[in-house]
C-alpha cells in the first residue's frame, strides 16, 4: 500500500495539528484518522519514518512491519521537525534515522552483522558507523511499510502469516516491491523466517530474484528465544556468501 498526494497532505494536516509531547501514548496515535485499512482483526496505522527512503544504500534491512516502538518514536521526531517548520521529507528523514531498529534490536543486529564482517564487506570501520546519520550505505525497512496490530497488538509475521492474508500480502506489493526496484543494487538482509518467507513466494512468483539476499539471519528482537542459535548455524554460511559478493560501496567517511 502507497499513500497518493491527497492523503498525505491530510496526514501532513494531522501531524502539524498534534501538541508537542515527552511521549505519545497508544490512545494518541492509534486513532481512526490515522488508520489506513482494517481487515478483521487486521489493522494499519499510519507512521512517517518509512516513508523515506534512501536510494543510495549498498544494504537494505528488511523487517515486518514498525512496531509501537518505532512507531511512537517516528510519530515524535516528525512532529517536533514540523513544528520548527521543516518540510515533510525532512521529517520523515529524521524519523527514519532515530525510530531505526530502535533500542535492544539496534544492539542485537550491529552485534551479529559485526560478526559475520559485513564491515569488511562495506569497507566500513564498525557496522555501528552505518547508523550514523551521514552515512548513506543503509537502508532499514518493512516488508509492510506501516505498523500492523492484530487483536490490538504489534504483529509479529504470525496468525496471520502474510503470505496466507490478502490483505497483508497486497501491502507488501505496494509498498515493498517499489523499494526493492529502487535499490536494485543493494545487498539484502531478511530479518527472520518470517520475512524469508515471504520473500521466497515473491521469488516463486518471479516478482524479485535471489541473487542479492543473504538467507539465515535470525530476527534481532530481545524476544526471540532462538536467535543465537539461529545466527550460530548460519553464521559460517553468511560470512562465506559475503566472501562471494562483491560491492561498490565507498568508503565511509563522516563529511
Amino acid at each position: 500500500m502507497l499513500i497518493d498526494s491527497i492523503q498525505h497532505q491530510r496526514l501532513i494536516g494531522i501531524l502539524k495539528s498534534f501538541p508537542l509531547k515527552q511521549r505519545y501514548s497508544k490512545a494518541d496515535l492509534f486513532i481512526n484518522d490515522l488508520k489506513l485499512g482494517s481487515t478483521g482483526d487486521v489493522e494499519m496505522y499510519y507512521s512517517p519514518h518509512n516513508e523515506y527512503i534512501n536510494s543510495s544504500a549498498k544494504v537494505m534491512l528488511v523487517g515486518i512491519t514498525p512496531g509501537w516502538q518505532q512507531m511512537e518514536i517516528a510519530f515524535r521526531t516528525a512532529i517536533q521537525a514540523l513544528k520548527r517548520h521543516a518540510t515533510y521529507e525532512t521529517a520523515c528523514q529524521e524519523a527514519k534515522f532515530a525510530a531505526r531498529m530502535a533500542g535492544v534490536m539496534r544492539t542485537n543486529v550491529i552485534q551479529m552483522l559485526q560478526d559475520i564482517g559485513l564491515h569488511q564487506f562495506l569497507n566500513v570501520p564498525h557496522v555501528e558507523a552505518l547508523f550514523d546519520p551521514e552515512c548513506t550505505l543503509l537502508h532499514t525497512t518493512s516488508l509492510i511499510r506501516y505498523p500492523i496490530l492484530v487483536k490490538q497488538q504489534n504483529y509479529t509475521g504470525h496468525q496471520p502469516a502474510i503470505t496466507q492474508n490478502n490483505f497483508l500480502y497486497e501491502a507488501v506489493l505496494g509498498s515493498f516491491l517499489p523499494e526493492w526496484n529502487q535499490l536494485n543494487e543493494s545487498l539484502v538482509i531478511p530479518l527472520g523466517k518470517s520475512v524469508e518467507a515471504v520473500l521466497r513466494q515473491l521469488l516463486d512468483e518471479k516478482r524479485i530474484q535471489g541473487k542479492r539476499i543473504l538467507w539465515g539471519f535470525p530476527h534481532p528482537s530481545g524476544a526471540n528465544g532462538y536467535r543465537l542459535k539461529q545466527f550460530q548455524q548460519n553464521k559460517a554460511d553468511m560470512q562465506r556468501r559475503l566472501s562471494n559478493l562483491h560491492t561498490t560501496a565507498p568508503t565511509y567517511e563522516k563529511q
